[in-house]
């Protein structure tokens, strides 16, 4: 049984060697029970085979039980050695963790060598987002015109900040995901988890408007809300270079991406007092820990607004 391949330059090395059966296992697991993307399931492998070859192991007689957590600590400190940043080295222990844990629930092993791991400090950055005054003068509709792919471009970034929804998830919205009775769009987020988001009644009149003319613009229409002049589907470069070029001539900051606008949502959302579980909900993520480091965010705000405001705050 083979190791499940996703790139091109893995199936040569899956046909030359016979791999664990257990690894293989793991990664069908991960991939069609799981649900998880085809490029986590190759990082996943891209770990599993990196930390066989360090241990020395020949990968078909792979054995958990030789493993323990000194050998694990080593391994990290190979990884520092090779100037690895604190965050990879966080992804690949956390790929080992989720191998043995999936290694005690199937009786495949007896002890969990990742249990007393001491991974390396991570300074993971606060999200960056745009001002309230820079989305302003990007929404700013005075000098628009009704040429479909200005209208686009325009709806595609209202969608984003009004949403938060990800990139992925605006490329994948059909005409059937919207409910204008119920002022709601469907989106379809990672591992195939769907929820609802409420628009306002002004952005479901100008939704309208840009579909009228989006039919009367192009032939051979895919059902998909965002098309290429073509009618076919919006690529993700395409809508990164829409978002980058827009917010770029309206802010400073040197990353203008469409996952700038979700924090910018969630911040704003935040900040203007919104329930941080009604955030989560809004944005589709699995669990709180995801949501609360936009709290920090508008902690920050509150902090500059308060050393601006009191007397005494210098």
């Amino acid at each position: 049984m083979e190791i499940i391949c996703i790139s091109k330059k893995f199936i040569l090395f899956s046909l030359q060697i016979k791999h664990s059966a257990m690894i293989n296992e793991f990664l069908q697991y991960i991939q069609y029970e799981k649900n998880y993307s085809s490029h986590t399931v190759l990082s996943y492998q891209n770990d599993l085979l990196q930390f066989a070859e360090f241990v020395d192991c020949d990968i078909d007689t792979f054995n958990p039980a030789d493993i323990y957590d000194v050998t694990i600590q080593q391994w990290i400190l190979a990884l520092m050695k090779q100037k690895l940043n604190a965050r990879t080295i966080s992804r690949k222990i956390s790929t080992l963790r989720t191998f043995w844990h999936f290694l005690l629930v199937r009786n495949l092993a007896d002890k969990n060598p990742t249990l007393k791991i001491v991974l390396p400090k991570t300074n993971k950055p606060l999200p960056a987002f745009f001002k309230q005054n820079e989305m302003e003068h990007a929404l700013d509709d005075t000098f628009l015109t009704n040429d479909f792919e200005s209208l686009q471009k325009h709806t595609i970034l209202e969608l984003f900040y009004l949403t938060g929804i990800r990139l992925s998830e605006l490329i994948g919205i059909m005409d059937s995901d919207i409910d204008f009775s119920n002022k709601s769009i469907k989106v379809t987020g990672k591992r195939n988890k769907q929820r609802i988001i409420p628009i306002s009644d002004d952005f479901c009149t100008k939704l309208r408007n840009f579909m009228s003319i989006r039919n009367n613009s192009i032939q051979n229409i895919d059902n998909f809300l965002f098309l290429l002049n073509s009618g076919k589907k919006l690529y993700p470069k395409y809508v990164y270079s829409i978002v980058h070029s827009t917010m770029s001539e309206v802010s400073s900051m040197k990353k203008n991406s469409p996952h700038v606008l979700r924090h910018t949502f969630a911040t704003t959302l935040l900040n203007e007092g919104a329930d941080i579980n009604s955030v989560k909900e809004l944005l589709g993520h699995s669990s709180l820990a995801a949501t609360q480091v936009y709290t920090h965010t508008s902690f920050e705000e509150l902090q500059n607004i308060y050393k601006h405001a009191h007397p005494r705050a210098h």
